[in-house]
């Protein structure tokens, strides 16, 4: 007890002891318990068995040691707390998973032979892990401050991807003073490493201390990881009525960088993160806690054509449900009374319709070339006669469905765009519509008011499948394999039967032949028709309450969906032999018929009939063997098929006037009177009112319609000219 007085001070903080001891234990056991998850992951790895031995992930990792794909599901069974630990924290957890994998794997090689001879361990690099699971994907919308730092799923379509860039995983710094050196950790995603301020070497005496912010980079021993950013956009089916589609910044690193083209659907897991964006807009400059979210992913996989609504997996009662339906003998007449119900007639359009949504069969021949499956078919005709009804049907039935209009549609918009990024100055593309309907279809309605150099833009698009673009430095080639169904009015608004079908379809003959149905939709004038049709729309109104709250018909239109998307995913139908033969001559026949319709008219079809209206009788052949889930496309096929394509495309070919004159002879010979009463009345030089014209030959008992058609002919030939927009005709020399 001397030192008591001697007069100095002793003292003793109690609470600051605890304080760093309980400190300490808990760095350890955070320590312990980081170990002990590493040591179940290293379990979980060698250890899990889907059957009987059999260790899926173990093989895995020695088949293909970069990268390993783990279900979370698989996690769940095999350890119940590893999955939530990955979710809550996945920042912290996942580089341990990485750690294990790779301990894992080294343990699992053998050892290899040194420079010296001595057996050495291998060398193993680090391996990614990716996750999966089956949980429902969340909504873009929902995606809050709550979510952060947390694994969230979400799906949608890429619409842009950078360039790829490298990012630093360590960083090696180098003091510009003493030169000693460190190597910093970067952080992972978007965000940078954090410099320490001063140097940690102890200067001797008579040495010059390091200052304040010594450190300088050496960018050539840094370690660095391929990455890239993407853009994902919200499903077009699942945007809310009348808002703009969102979008997400994704960032992707080491092996899923450029396996992602624009347009392709995902469905990603990821870690929802913040990043200071560089670029930030001028209000929130002072802001330093204004951050912007992205994801960055974790686990991705493409949802192919089939499974781009909802699950891709069809249930064994469904497979069977659609299979008994299949092999019923009406399956063709029940799905075409499911297309567009509460639209009255145009049963071949409905036929028609569809074929296109069920499609036929892509082909790749062995040099290459590639032959499209996909129908594309355009309705022509007069107002009100129920067009758009069927694109906006489409729309909703179709797997995969884009909608435009083609006032409000530019070449670009229905392409792809070349945009620059406002942060980085570098261009990238963005998909448009024919992109981003890849697999399904495109809608395109008033297409005979889209500008011509805009409709050019899709001719390579409906034919070869695929969008080159060649702008900016940026040259590529984007799939587009899609079916096109277009809605036009003919160019006075409605179809005129007194002029030829050259100028009813005023689109040129390179687009018209890319079309493999061409339905001219008429609105007949007829007593019993009109009074079917009328009662028809007046009970459809009626009772459209009771039908809006009717479940059963989005059953139906669910099942139709489902059913198209099975049949396109499991039947590729091919032509039996027999029905290539029919088909075969056939097509000849047909090819004769239009070279003799067009030596007796002296002018060739409005409608050309080439190789491709072959191929398009054989993709509806294909279809139509699809819907009956049937791996041969018979002669009945065919048959239905050259019955479509006649009485769409044929009959287009062969409508307006012409098909008038090759009526009967009388006709023939009462238009002949009608010229020789003209040539009479009007002599060469002379001119005379349209209308008194007209009235002066029907006063002498001829038929208004026959004199019309007459003065058309003459016109044709040159013989007569309107002038005053047509209300006075001229007699020319």
């Amino acid at each position: 007890m001397s030192g008591w007085d001697e007069g100095a001070v002793y003292y003793s903080n109690q609470a600051q002891f605890t304080d760093a001891s309980s400190e300490a234990e808990a760095v350890a056991s955070a320590h312990s318990s980081r170990h002990s998850v590493l040591l179940k992951f290293k379990e979980f790895i060698r250890n899990f068995e889907k059957e009987k031995n059999v260790f899926p992930y173990r093989e895995c990792l020695v088949n293909n040691p970069k990268f390993l794909t783990v279900h979370l599901e698989d996690l769940l069974s095999f350890d119940s707390d590893l999955p939530s630990l990955l979710r809550s924290s996945p920042s912290d957890y996942l580089p341990l998973f990485e750690t294990a994998a790779g301990e894992v794997l080294a343990g699992l090689k053998m050892k290899v032979a040194g420079d010296s001879g001595e057996m050495v361990e291998p060398q193993t690099g680090e391996v990614q892990i990716l996750l999966t699971s089956k949980e429902d994907p969340v909504s873009m919308r929902s995606l809050g401050a709550q979510f952060i730092s947390k694994l969230v799923k979400i799906s949608g379509i890429t619409i842009a991807a950078s360039r790829i860039k490298a990012k630093a995983t360590y960083v090696q710094l180098i003091c510009k003073n003493c030169r000693s050196s460190r190597a910093i950790p970067c952080r992972p995603g978007l965000g940078g490493a954090i410099v320490p301020r001063s140097c940690d070497h102890f200067p001797q005496p008579g040495e010059e201390p390091c200052p304040i912010d010594p450190w300088l980079l050496v960018p050539d021993r840094s370690k660095y990881v391929d990455q890239q950013t993407l853009k994902l956009q919200e499903n077009p089916e699942d945007v809310p009525t009348g808002e703009l589609p969102r979008n997400m910044l994704l960032s992707v690193d080491r092996h899923l960088v450029q396996t992602i083209v624009p347009g392709t659907r995902l469905t990603i897991m990821g870690i929802y993160s913040i990043f200071q964006a560089a670029n930030s807009s001028t209000n929130h400059k002072g802001a330093v806690a204004v951050r912007q979210p992205y994801i960055r992913i974790v686990g991705m996989e493409e949802t192919n054509e089939a499974s781009s609504r909802g699950p891709a997996s069809f249930t064994q009662e469904e497979v069977e449900e659609f299979k008994k339906f299949a092999s019923n003998q009406d399956t063709y007449k029940v799905i075409c009374s499911k297309i567009a119900p509460s639209i009255f007639g145009h049963d071949d359009v409905k036929k028609a319709v569809a074929c296109l949504l069920f499609g036929g069969s892509r082909k790749n021949l062995p040099d290459g070339v590639r032959l499209r499956g996909d129908i594309n078919v355009l309705l022509l005709g007069d107002p009100s006669t129920a067009k758009s009804q069927f694109l906006k049907f489409v729309e909703k039935t179709a797997p995969i469905a884009v909608y435009t209009s083609g006032k409000g549609s530019s070449a670009a918009g229905l392409t792809a765009s070349v945009i620059q990024d406002s942060s980085s100055r570098e261009f990238y593309l963005e998909g448009g519509a024919m992109v981003l309907a890849d697999g399904g279809v495109v809608c395109i309605d008033e297409f005979d008011k889209m500008r011509p150099e805009d409709r050019v833009a899709i001719h390579e698009a409906m034919e070869q499948q695929t969008i080159s673009i060649a702008k900016a430095g940026i040259t590529t080639v984007l799939n587009s394999r899609t079916s096109v169904l277009a809605a036009a009015n003919p160019p006075s608004g409605r179809y005129d039967d007194l002029k030829t079908a050259q100028d009813n379809i005023d689109l040129q003959t390179t687009i018209l032949s890319r079309f493999d149905l061409i339905f001219i939709v008429k609105d007949m004038r007829m007593y019993d028709q009109d009074k079917i049709i009328a009662s028809h729309v007046i009970k459809v109104h009626a009772s459209a309450r009771t039908a809006s709250s009717d479940t059963r018909t989005t059953i139906e239109e669910n099942w139709l969906k489902r059913y198209i998307q099975y049949c396109r995913t499991e039947c590729h139908p091919r032509l039996s032999e027999p029905a290539c033969a029919k088909l075969q001559s056939d097509y000849v026949d047909i090819r004769r018929g239009m070279r003799q319709q067009a030596n007796e008219t002296g002018e060739a079809a409005a409608i050309p009939i080439t190789v491709r209206q072959l191929e398009a009788i054989i993709r509806l052949s294909e279809a139509l063997a699809k819907m009956k889930l049937s791996h041969v496309a018979t002669e009945g096929d065919v048959a239905e098929a050259l019955r479509l394509f006649k009485v769409s495309t044929m009959d287009a070919a062969r409508s307006g006037i012409n098909q008038h004159i090759h009526i009967t002879p009388d006709i023939a010979n009462d238009i002949k009177q009608a010229e020789n009463q003209i040539k009479r009345r009007l002599g060469i030089g002379n001119r005379i009112s349209e209308r008194r014209l007209i009235d002066d030959l029907t006063r002498m008992g001829m038929n208004e319609s026959m004199v019309r058609r007459a003065i058309l002919i003459m016109h044709q030939r040159g013989e007569v000219e309107y002038q005053r927009e047509r209300h006075i005709i001229v007699r020319k020399v």
